[in-house]
C-alpha cells in the first residue's frame, strides 16, 4: 500500500490555511531528541543541588523555553513513542499495559497518519536514528503475535537475512538506523528494513556485570563482537552525519533521535566510566548529556541552528536501576516528585521538556502550562499552517502560540497519564485523580476494582496526602471527565476518534493485549 493510498483509505485530508501557513522557505528543520529513562531531575541546571553534571543540556536549557509540567503519554517507553509519533494515547490501542515485547508486530497501524508522514507530505526529508520499539514483522515460520507472555517469541526461529516488514520506513521515515530495543534480541543494528550484521553469535548472560540485561535472553542471537557500549556512540555519530548531509539540501529535514540511554543495558563507554564518581547509571547520564550535546552542536557546525526547531525530552521517568545509590549520593532523579519509571505518580511521567528555535522562542523562558508529548504533532501542523484531519492526532493539541509568545492562555486544561500496569490518572489545574491498581503486581489485580485517590499538587507535590475523602465532589468530577475522554475516543476539539478495544478506567484489565472491538 502506497502512502497516497494510505491517506485516501484513511480519508485523511489536508486543509491548507494560507493565512497562517509560514512561507516554504521559512519552514524550520525539526529535531526531536528523546532520551530513554531520563528523569525530570537529571538536568543539573533545573535542580542545582543534584549531583550529576549535565553541561550540554544546561546550556541548551538556557537557550530554550522550558516546560515544568510536561508529561509523557505513559510511564514506559512504547506507549509514549506511539503517542509522540501519532498524537494519540496508546491506551486507545489494544496494548493496555507494559510495552511491546521482542518480535511483536507493529503498534502503529498501517493506515494511521504519523508525524513523519505528515512532514514528508509537506516536503521534509525524514529520518529516525536510534531506538524504535514500536514493532516490526520479522520473517519466520510463525507470525509476529501479540502474545500474553512477554518475550516468549525469543524462543522462536527467525530469518534475519530477509527484509523486516512494517518498520519505520513504512510509517513515514525515509531513512532508519538503530536498534529496535538495546536490551532485546536480536542484538545487532538495523538499517532501513535490513539487519546490518547477521546475529550469528549468541548473547552470554553475566550475573552482576552492571549492564542489567535480562537473564532470559541468554543464548539469543547477537552479532559477532557486538559491543553494547558502542550503541549510543554509533547512533550519535550517525545523527550528526545526517544533520551535516541534510544541511546541504534545499528541503527541510525532520530528525527523530530516540536515544538508547540511560536505559539498560547500563554501558557507559571508557570515556565516561567513573566520571560521575557515583555509579554506572550516573556515568551513563553524563554520556547521554554528551550525546544530546553532539547532535545540538552539529546544527551549529552545519550552519543550520538558527533554522532548526529542537526539542529535548524523555519517554518517561528515571529508570529504577541503582536508584538507592543515586539517592544516597544526594542525586534525586525525580526531583521533588513521587515515583519513577513505570509509576502513575508524577515521577513516572512528568518529564523534562525544552524547545529551542533561535529568534522565535524566547531563550531562558519557563512555562508551567500542562503539556503532553502527544502535542508535538499538532504543534508542527500549526507551525506549517496545516490543519490536522479530524481522524488523526486525536489527543494532540498545539502549543505553538505559547512558545511563540502569542498567547498567555494554556493550550490544554488537562492531561491523562498511564502506568506500566494500565493505571490511569487525570490532571487538571492543581488536582490529580488516580485510579490505582489494588496490588503493585498488576497481574494480581486482574479484573479487580481500582482504588480512587486524589491529590492537590499545588499543596502536595510529593503526592503524600490522599484527599479523596475530604474532597469527594472534586474526585467525582475529575473521574467523570477522565471517563469521558476515554469513551470519546479523542480529546482534541473537533477530532473524531474511537478506541481499538474496550478500555476500562475503573477495573484492572484482564489482558495485556485486549480483544479488538471488531
Amino acid at each position: 500500500m502506497t502512502r497516497i493510498s494510505i491517506l485516501i483509505y484513511s480519508t485523511l485530508i489536508f486543509v491548507w490555511s494560507g493565512c497562517s501557513r509560514i512561507e516554504a522557505q521559512d519552514r524550520p528543520n525539526i529535531v526531536i531528541i528523546l532520551a530513554d529513562d531520563f528523569g525530570i531531575g537529571d538536568i543539573q541546571a533545573h535542580f542545582p543541588k543534584n549531583k550529576i553534571a549535565t553541561p550540554h543540556l544546561d546550556t541548551f536549557s538556557a537557550e530554550s523555553m522550558r516546560f515544568t509540567n510536561a508529561h509523557s503519554g505513559s510511564a514506559v517507553c512504547t506507549p509514549t513513542r506511539y503517542g509522540l509519533l501519532t498524537g494519540r494515547y496508546a491506551w486507545r490501542t489494544r496494548l493496555q499495559e507494559w510495552v511491546l515485547a521482542c518480535y511483536e508486530p507493529p503498534l502503529i497501524a498501517v493506515d494511521r497518519l504519523t508525524l513523519p508522514w505528515f512532514l514528508e507530505e509537506d516536503g521534509y526529508a525524514t529520518a529516525c536514528i536510534g531506538k524504535w520499539h514500536l514493532g516490526w514483522n520479522w520473517v519466520g515460520p510463525q507470525p509476529n503475535a501479540m502474545d500474553e507472555t512477554p518475550n516468549i517469541l525469543r524462543t522462536k526461529q527467525w530469518d534475519y537475512t530477509k527484509p523486516i516488514l512494517n518498520g519505520p520506513t513504512t510509517r513515514g521515515f525515509d531513512y532508519y538506523f538503530g536498534t529496535h530495543v538495546p536490551n532485546f534480541p536480536p542484538f545487532t543494528f538495523i538499517e532501513n528494513d535490513r539487519v546490518v550484521e547477521q546475529p550469528t553469535a549468541k548473547f552470554e548472560y553475566v550475573p552482576n556485570d552492571g549492564r542489567a540485561l535480562p537473564q532470559i535472553f541468554d543464548g539469543n542471537p547477537m552479532a559477532p563482537d557486538w559491543k553494547f557500549d558502542q550503541i549510543l556512540p554509533e547512533i550519535t555519530q550517525r545523527a550528526v552525519k545526517y544533520i551535516h548531509e541534510q544541511a546541504k539540501q534545499e528541503e527541510p529535514f525532520f530528525l527523530y533521535f530516540p536515544m538508547t540511554s540511560p536505559h539498560t543495558p547500563i554501558v557507559p563507554t571508557a570515556q565516561f566510566k567513573g566520571q560521575s564518581g557515583i555509579s554506572l547509571v550516573a556515568d551513563f547520564i553524563m554520556e547521554t548529556d554528551w550525546s544530546a550535546g553532539q547532535v545540538i552542536q552539529a546544527l551549529e557546525d552545519a550552519g543550520v541552528a538558527d533554522d532548526t526547531l529542537v526539542i529535548f525530552t524523555s519517554d518517561n521517568g528515571h529508570l529504577p536501576t541503582e536508584w538507592q545509590t543515586l539517592i544516597e549520593a544526594g542525586h534525586f532523579p525525580s526531583g521533588p516528585y513521587r515515583g519513577r519509571k513505570a509509576d502513575i505518580w508524577e515521577g513516572g511521567h512528568r518529564v523534562p521538556f525544552m524547545i529551542r528555535w533561535p529568534g522565535r522562542i524566547e531563550a531562558g523562558s519557563v512555562s508551567d502550562d500542562i503539556l503532553s508529548l502527544n502535542d508535538v504533532f499538532a504543534t508542527c501542523a500549526e507551525l506549517l499552517g496545516v490543519e490536522l484531519p479530524s481522524n488523526a492526532g486525536e489527543d494532540s493539541i498545539s502549543f505553538l502560540p505559547t512558545i511563540l509568545g502569542q498567547s498567555k492562555q494554556a493550550h490544554r486544561d488537562h492531561v491523562v497519564s498511564h502506568s506500566v500496569g494500565g493505571e490511569f490518572a487525570y490532571l487538571e489545574g492543581p488536582w490529580k485523580v488516580v485510579f490505582k491498581n489494588e496490588d503493585p503486581n498488576f497481574r494480581e489485580s486482574r479484573g479487580k476494582p481500582r482504588i480512587l485517590e486524589l491529590y492537590n499538587l499545588e499543596e502536595d507535590i510529593a503526592e503524600a496526602n490522599n484527599r479523596v475523602k475530604q474532597e469527594p465532589e472534586i474526585a467525582q468530577r475529575l473521574s467523570e471527565k477522565l471517563r469521558a475522554v476515554v469513551a470519546n475516543g479523542a480529546s482534541r476539539k473537533d477530532s473524531i476518534g474511537s478506541n481499538d478495544t474496550e478500555v476500562s478506567v475503573d477495573t484492572t484489565q484482564m489482558l495485556r493485549w485486549a480483544d479488538p472491538l471488531d
